[in-house]
């Protein structure tokens, strides 16, 4: 990484010393639904992904995959290394990967995780469901042995960055999420959407959260949940007093309803034509990645087919307002981006003051045991305090001179070994 013009290398017992921090993936601003559908990642391939890369040697990574984008975060010794183990646990290929991927490195990543985490890349701005994927993806990460001492840091750096960020600016006002979106956009083009029959099918995530967004602005008394496991979907009904359908009905459920919303994640479409039997206009919104209703439903001339790329499209006076907002949030993140740079440029030259103080207490020593020997009235107790006090000195205005941002810490470091004989 570098700081302030000067390269600053990362060494520790955790990180490999010829290794980069990388950042690999692709998001909404140039792979469509399709190619994001190829890179989706399941919580169960997620694991299977950790697992491959330590076999591989990889010591750190963090998967995180959402409707939006799918990207790993790691230390390797080239970016290709992280590339290779998505392209082989997806339905991705290399060829796909490089048209619309990014590969950021060291500092580049660092910036990227942090605007990422706070909502700033987000293709709704400010929406801060991100940040429980990525606290989630460096859990399980730790859990497996997959988190080093710099990512471990610098996630919490990041999580610390996202809650000041949403308590402390207004970049989440208004719409937060593509949830919000969906209603959103059936309030501005369905008139009189409270007396509409509306159909949710899925009740993941996103499910639970449009339900939601519903209720709280649509006022409609007329939604009706479907999902493959209908306990699950009961539960969720149970809290607003809504209609829970079998699985079984969703092609009678449909042929009823005015808005059908789609939020089950699934890695094939659920919804196709042959499930359609209209006798008057539907509105689809598909709210999945992959995308989870086909194409072929638009072959119906009664149907109208939205997807959540279209979804994120809207823009309204509180975008703008939010937009407004982004020169404060990246002050916070500056602010917090320093203070984790200090503390990777203190880890890296903490051993070497550890190594110091051990050289000097060695020399304490022998000095020590040489007047013992030489004065028969020696005071050993006295030498000793006086000893330790004038090496904390040493150590402290040694410590203080690397941490001058004006000085080289990698040749002060080596300079200090050198005159000291401290082995690396």
């Amino acid at each position: 990484m570098k700081s302030n013009g000067k390269s600053i290398s990362i060494s520790s017992q955790d990180i490999i010393s010829e290794a980069h921090f990388y950042a690999i993936g692709l998001n909404y601003k140039k792979a469509d639904a399709t190619i994001r559908g190829h890179f989706s990642i399941t919580e169960e391939t997620q694991l299977s992904i950790l697992k491959a890369a330590k076999e591989d040697g990889i010591d750190s990574l963090t998967v995180i995959s959402t409707c939006n984008r799918t990207e790993l975060y790691g230390f390797a010794a080239s970016s290709k290394d992280l590339i290779k183990i998505l392209c082989e646990h997806t339905h991705g290929t290399m060829e796909e990967f490089e048209k619309v991927a990014y590969i950021h490195k060291n500092e580049a990543a660092i910036s990227h995780l942090f605007k990422v985490g706070t909502g700033l890349d987000s293709q709704i701005l400010g929406d801060f469901e991100i940040i429980s994927q990525l606290r989630i993806g460096f859990k399980r990460s730790k859990k497996l042995g997959m988190l080093n001492a710099y990512m471990e840091r610098i996630g919490n750096a990041v999580i610390q960055a996202s809650k000041r960020i949403k308590n402390e600016t207004e970049i989440s006002t208004g719409a937060t999420s593509v949830s919000f979106a969906a209603v959103q956009y059936i309030m501005a083009r369905v008139p009189y959407v409270s007396e509409k029959n509306i159909l949710l099918f899925g009740i993941g995530k996103i499910g639970r959260n449009t339900c939601e967004n519903l209720i709280k602005h649509t006022k409609n008394e007329h939604i009706t949940l479907i999902n493959r496991t209908k306990v699950k979907a009961e539960e969720i009904a149970g809290k607003f007093n809504l209609i829970v359908k079998e699985y079984s009905d969703i092609q009678s459920e449909i042929a009823q309803s005015d808005i059908l919303i789609v939020a089950t994640g699934a890695q094939k479409p659920t919804i196709s034509k042959e499930l359609l039997y209209l006798k008057k206009p539907l509105l689809i919104l598909d709210l999945s990645i992959p995308k989870n209703v086909s194409e072929s439903v638009k072959d119906n001339e009664l149907v109208t087919l939205i997807h959540l790329d279209e979804l994120s499209k809207v823009t309204d006076a509180t975008l703008a307002h939010r937009q407004s907002q982004i020169p404060l949030a990246e002050n916070i993140i500056a602010e917090i981006q320093a203070d984790f740079q200090t503390w990777v440029k203190n880890r890296n030259f903490a051993p070497t003051i550890k190594a110091l103080k051990t050289k000097l207490s060695e020399i304490k020593m022998g000095e020590i045991d040489n007047q013992r020997r030489k004065l028969s009235d020696f005071n050993e107790e006295q030498a000793e305090i006086i000893s330790n006090r004038i090496i904390q000195k040493i150590t402290t205005q040694f410590a203080n001179h690397l941490k001058n941002e004006d000085v080289s810490t990698e040749e002060s470091v080596d300079l200090i070994r050198q005159v000291f004989q401290l082995s690396k």
